[in-house]
């Protein structure tokens, strides 16, 4: 199960800058959809800059969406924004 998307920026050329709850910040590119049945109405770049945060995903008004496994998967690696964190010592 991939990580739920807690930030959505929407970017030129139709892209998205995609914040994931592991700290990630990875770039997802919506240019291959933009021909595809409901997805044409993001054509529209007023449109488009309307994306939101949904169920740890996004979403458009029209309910247009992507799964947070498509957003993962296919994003690209922009940067880790959080660092790995090991176990506390136990307290003795």
């Amino acid at each position: 199960m991939s990580p739920k998307v807690i930030k959505v920026k929407p970017l030129e050329n139709y892209r998205l800058r995609l914040t994931f709850s592991n700290g990630e910040i990875r770039l997802f590119n919506v240019t291959p959809y933009l021909d595809k049945g409901i997805f044409t109405e993001l054509q529209n770049i007023e449109y488009f800059q309307q994306v939101k945060l949904s169920f740890g995903s996004i979403q458009w008004p029209h309910e247009q969406d992507f799964s947070p496994d498509t957003l993962y998967l296919t994003s690209q690696l922009e940067e880790k924004t959080v660092e790995s964190v090991s176990p506390s010592p136990a307290l003795q």
